[in-house]
């Protein structure tokens, strides 16, 4: 049995401890916007609730180990005092995890990892419109735990307005939870899917992603690739060039007979394939095929 006494382990190692530890843990997808009314989105796995009535979320952006500096949503809260967080499904754990990248403030992390920004009800922030259920909250606390690096902050968060997908609920009206299908959060790459079990997600990369935003229109309008396919190829930090396409092409026999065919729709499908064994790369220099 190894016995560890906190403080007398690395902040970043501690923290991966926990993270391991402490799960599968779900996912708070919280969307604010700054002073100047810019969108702002990203998830965090520090989140429950924690009561009914009042009906109260909490989640809780730490200060980054690294530099001990805050987040843009802890900064958009306490500028604000208004969050919206959206519940995060298998169908979208690509998208969310790219807008996790570390985009300069003003970015719209909305538009980065291709999500459709909703208006809400009754906050200014934006609802994520692929979310099956959207809490538009007034923060009423936030909490800090700390001022060093990896301290969090608690936002307490109350419920002033609450949207469910009906295509979530079962036909006593009631959330039904295979049909909701949410992630959950566990350590390093890993995450848990109530309906299935373990999958792992590679963490957005240490530069820029170039976003949905930046994929070429006939990818991101694709009838057939998916959300989670679209985050996936907007996490690298650029194309494959026109020689490395080629040459990859010239390699794979089957796949200029695709291109010669100009069916679309298979070579798609091949991309599709290479994405789902997490090679990014490949699937690029398939769909940039000419």
């Amino acid at each position: 049995m190894l016995s560890i006494v906190p403080n007398e382990l690395p902040t970043a190692k501690l923290h991966g401890y926990l993270l391991g530890a402490v799960g599968p843990r779900p996912i708070a997808f919280a969307s604010t916007i700054d002073t100047k009314g810019r969108p702002n989105l990203s998830p965090f796995s520090f989140f429950n609730v924690f009561s009914a009535n009042p009906p109260i979320l909490i989640f809780s952006p730490a200060r980054r180990v690294r530099d001990n500096t805050t987040k843009h949503t802890l900064e958009n809260v306490l500028s604000t005092k208004e969050v919206v967080i959206n519940i995060v499904n298998y169908d979208m754990v690509q998208q969310m995890s790219l807008s996790s990248t570390e985009y300069p403030a003003g970015e719209n992390e909305f538009k980065k990892a291709g999500l459709t920004m909703q208006r809400s009800k009754v906050v200014r922030p934006f609802r994520v419109a692929e979310s099956p259920v959207q809490f538009e909250c007034k923060v009423t606390k936030v909490e800090a735990l700390g001022e060093e690096g990896g301290a969090g902050n608690l936002i307490f968060s109350e419920v002033v307005q609450m949207h469910i997908d009906t295509a979530v609920l079962d036909t006593k009206g009631s959330i039904d939870q295979h049909k909701i299908d949410q992630v959950a959060r566990l350590g390093g790459n890993w995450y848990s899917r109530a309906n299935e079990g373990l999958f792992e997600v590679p963490k957005p990369l240490s530069k820029l992603g170039i976003g949905v935003d930046q994929l070429p229109e006939r990818i991101r309008l694709s009838t057939y690739l998916t959300g989670n396919d679209l985050g996936l190829l907007g996490n690298v930090a650029q194309l494959p060039n026109q020689q490395q396409v080629n040459d990859f092409v010239a390699a794979h026999m089957e796949l200029r007979s695709l291109i010669s065919g100009g069916d679309r729709a298979k070579i798609e499908q091949r991309a599709k394939e290479y994405l789902a064994e997490n090679d990014v790369i490949s699937a690029w220099k398939v769909l940039l095929a000419e």
